[in-house]
């Protein structure tokens, strides 16, 4: 079957690019004019819960906040007063804690409706008529030290005061080291949304200004909430870019003036990876995708590309250049053999990306989309116009003293850089298959080791960290960060407060809350729950319908004489005409309570579990979930723990299935690109060595660096076998072109000098611009960028060390047949010359 030419598609872009230049580079800015009136339009979007979109679990959780909650009121929110002190339970830190909730109080912007604090109780046993807080001062003022003792005494066993006090709490002293006071604020019910998940939050102003009150009382009083998360992710995002961009730019520059050498190809490569950042992000502003926290990881893949891209191209053409042709020759055969490159590289790299789509989160899938779309962006502006802007410049050049620095390619013949860069031809050479054996073992004994990484997804890797790295702090400004409390709260909230604090798990059920059977199930679910549960006399620890049902008719004889008639095997569970108890108790006190476990159309229901605040989080979504299926009901397990596990294990998933799919993606696209521009479908595998040994090396340091799988790192999979088929593919492609003229050794001695200088080039240059991340303020971006390293260094050392032996076994069973040359298949290339 007669392959497809490919030479007519590039002998029209050579033509293009060699005799239309001018037109190439008009064409190109106006697109960039275009694509730039996007820029205006890119909406972000932040915070955890956008990974949740389209998740059961989550799903289940946003409906229980929609369906059950008080009929006509208002939205809240709270803050959390964490006060520390050697004992909080001394009178004059009590009254510190009353005066800082009596503040905020005060302040009609802060829209305070209640407060709560051990204070508040203590004052309320000294005198039981002080209800405000301005009675419960003077009630704390007037008492004397003992008498504080003694009513601390009293509420030893009251799970309104113990709840609000650190583990610590000691009766008999009495003494604590911490407690919690809660303020909560009505907020409008269209912003109750805003919770604090690194997005913006209608707390933030409010929070920010309790802070600045709370102050003013002395002591140790700290503010705490989902606006104080909000404003400190915004913070630490800032932080960060102040940090890295400078050093990021100082360290591109610098390694692109060493790869260039000339002033003006250093400004032409510049304008180009400007262009193709400006094209991805005018593309996402009109297309209306949202930039998402993921998508920082786009800027670094396009400029990883783009560098090593533009330094191909340039050394390329300075190598033909050397060899005598002019301008216009030497970019021919500088882009005859750079096209197709470039091509197989971006098909490769779209595949990679465009994996991702198998994702079930938006985010990723998202992400994939813009990324594939950049990387096709970068091949068009890096393949088509900066050769013809190159060819413009270098014609100029000759008519104009245009100042022309160095024009010697990289890695050439007796370098310092080609000498070592030959350091993988002569094992190559003598003991091919050995390099590869020891190669495969590394590769497989670092899988194996990856088998062990975490996965793990929470709030907390998107928030700063809860101490600042000394080699930052030490910064003048303004790179100095910030101080952040938002993590170190939250971890001594969950140290301090383990025992008085248990989490709340949730069962969600839809139908058949009407059956007269339905409540009697709610009972018998709950006993003999599983070992993470909290539970009373063998029973589950839940509040759900029942409970406001039972809790009424302690308090009201005539609801209760109510669900006596409605009970027909007397055990205090209503289990006849249900419609009609529910009626009747919408029409007592207990109305919202109820129409917080019970949707308003009767249909779907909600039981809260109470869980053992130590326990195993993996522990208690398996043991929610075993309680979803004992309902007869169908039933999902929800609440934040259970969501932010379903989105850890689609996380991992996505990652996995998103490797599978590149892989046998890439795979299949290198066989067919290479059965079609080489009539060689047997190349493929010679080019996926170096891109599985990258993957598994990069798989196996996120095991040794301790870095997890989450939002981020997910991505750095489909982003290894990008970045290692650019360094590989460029290898092979010059072998294939240095072999038709050369012998083996020869051949392989061209390519590593003057394709491995070039990747040289790029690696040092991406490898130390991208690798700057890792001194941002936010963790998690120095983790991508800590990998994102790591991956094209892998890539790059598979490709100049083992791929050359990969090639040498592919030559040698290959049976030395003549390699179909680009163009087509009429021409006989001969016998290809061995090493011999």
């Amino acid at each position: 079957m007669a392959r497809l030419d490919p030479q007519r598609f590039i002998d029209w872009a050579d033509d293009r690019i060699v005799n239309h230049s001018r037109r190439v580079i008009l064409t190109f800015l106006v697109l960039t004019v275009i694509f730039a009136a996007g820029l205006s339009a890119v909406e972000t979007e932040s915070g955890t819960d956008q990974f949740a979109e389209e998740v059961p679990e989550e799903e289940a959780f946003t409906r229980i906040s929609e369906e059950f909650s008080p009929r006509f009121q208002e939205g809240t929110g709270s803050t959390q007063l964490i006060q520390r002190a050697p004992n909080v339970l001394t009178k004059r830190e009590l009254l510190r804690m009353l005066e800082a909730q009596k503040l905020l109080e005060d302040r009609s912007d802060l829209r305070v409706i209640q407060t709560a604090s051990a204070a508040s109780v203590v004052a309320e046993t000294l005198d039981p008529d002080a209800e405000t807080l301005e009675t419960q001062i003077w009630a704390l003022e007037r008492a004397t030290d003992a008498e504080v003792a003694a009513a601390v005494r009293e509420n030893e066993d009251n799970p309104r005061f113990v709840g609000l006090l650190a583990d610590d709490f000691n009766p008999t002293e009495p003494r604590a080291t911490a407690t919690i006071g809660v303020v909560t604020h009505s907020i409008p019910l269209a912003d109750e949304s805003g919770a604090g998940q690194g997005g913006d939050s209608p707390l933030s102003p409010i929070q920010q200004k309790a802070t600045r009150i709370v102050a003013t009382v002395g002591g140790d009083i700290s503010v705490f909430g989902s606006g104080v998360i909000a404003d400190e992710f915004g913070t630490v995002i800032t932080d960060s870019l102040i940090i890295v961009v400078p050093a990021a730019v100082l360290f591109i520059v610098l390694f692109l003036v060493v790869a260039y050498r000339d002033l003006v190809d250093l400004l032409l490569g510049a304008a180009a990876l400007g262009m193709a950042l400006v094209w991805t992000f005018g593309f996402l502003g009109l297309a209306g995708i949202p930039f998402n926290q993921i998508m920082i990881a786009v800027p670094p893949l396009l400029l990883a590309v783009g560098i090593d891209f533009g330094i191909h191209a340039v050394n390329r053409y300075r190598e033909d250049r050397a060899e005598g042709n002019d301008v216009g020759e030497a970019m021919r055969k500088a882009t005859d053999q750079l096209l197709v490159a470039f091509f197989i590289v971006t098909g490769t790299t779209v595949i990679g990306f465009l994996s991702n789509l198998a994702s079930d989160l938006t985010p990723i899938r998202d992400f994939g989309v813009v990324a594939a779309i950049g990387i096709i962006f970068t091949f068009f502006v890096f393949g088509v116009f900066l050769p013809a802007a190159k060819v413009e410049i270098d014609r100029l050049r000759q008519r104009y003293p245009i100042p022309t620095f160095s024009q010697t390619p990289l890695g050439s013949e007796g370098s310092s850089l080609g000498k070592l860069l030959r350091i993988g031809v002569r094992p190559a050479l003598r003991a091919p298959a050995v390099v590869i054996v020891i190669a495969l073992v590394l590769s497989g004994s670092a899988m194996w080791y990856a088998t062990g990484v975490d996965t793990e997804f929470g709030q907390e890797d998107f928030l700063p960290p809860a101490e600042a790295p000394a080699y930052l702090t030490v910064l003048p400004e303004p790179f100095a960060p910030g101080e952040y409390s938002v993590v170190a709260d939250i971890e001594f909230l969950e140290e301090r407060f383990s025992s008085s604090q248990s989490g709340v798990v949730t069962v969600f059920l839809e139908g058949r809350s009407t059956d007269d059977a339905f409540l009697e199930e709610l009972d018998r679910v709950a006993q003999d729950p599983p070992e993470t549960f909290i539970s009373v006399d063998r029973r589950a620890d839940s509040t759900s319908i029942l409970t406001v049902i039972q809790d009424e008719a302690e308090e009201n004889e005539e609801f209760a004489r109510l669900v006596a008639r409605h009970d027909r095997d007397g055990d205090g569970i209503p289990d006849r005409d249900i419609i009609e108890v529910y009626d009747a108790l919408f029409a007592t006190e207990s109305a919202d309570r109820a129409a917080e476990y019970i949707s308003e159309d009767y249909r779907s229901s909600r039981v809260d579990y109470r869980v053992k605040a130590d326990a195993d989080d993996d522990a208690v979504v398996a043991d929610t979930r075993e309680m979803a299926d004992r309902f007869r009901t169908e039933g999902t397990a929800t609440g934040a723990t259970v969501v932010f596990s379903a989105i850890s294990d689609l996380i991992l998933d996505s990652a996995i299935q998103s490797l599978i799919i590149s892989m046998i993606g890439t795979g299949i696209f290198l066989t067919f690109v290479y059965w079609w521009l080489e009539g060689r479908p047997s190349l493929a595998l010679a080019n996926l060595v170096p891109i599985l040994i990258a993957v598994t090396f990069v798989a196996g340091t996120m095991r040794l660096t301790g870095i997890a799988f989450n939002a981020f790192t997910a991505t750095v999979l489909a982003l290894t076998i990008g970045l290692g088929v650019d360094y590989s593919v460029h290898i092979v492609h010059r072998f294939i072109d240095e072999r038709r003229e050369h012998d083996l050794e020869t051949a392989l001695d061209r390519t590593v000098r003057g394709t491995g200088g070039a990747l040289a080039g790029s690696m040092l240059t991406t490898v130390f611009g991208l690798g700057v991340l890792v001194l941002a303020v936010l963790s998690i971006l120095g983790q991508f960028g800590l990998l994102t390293a790591a991956s094209i260094v892998y890539s790059f050392l598979a490709s100049v060390l083992v791929l050359p032996s990969a090639l040498v076994l592919w030559d040698r069973f290959s049976g030395n047949d003549p390699v179909v040359p680009l163009g087509g298949t009429d021409i006989d290339a001969g016998p290809m010359p061995t090493a011999d």
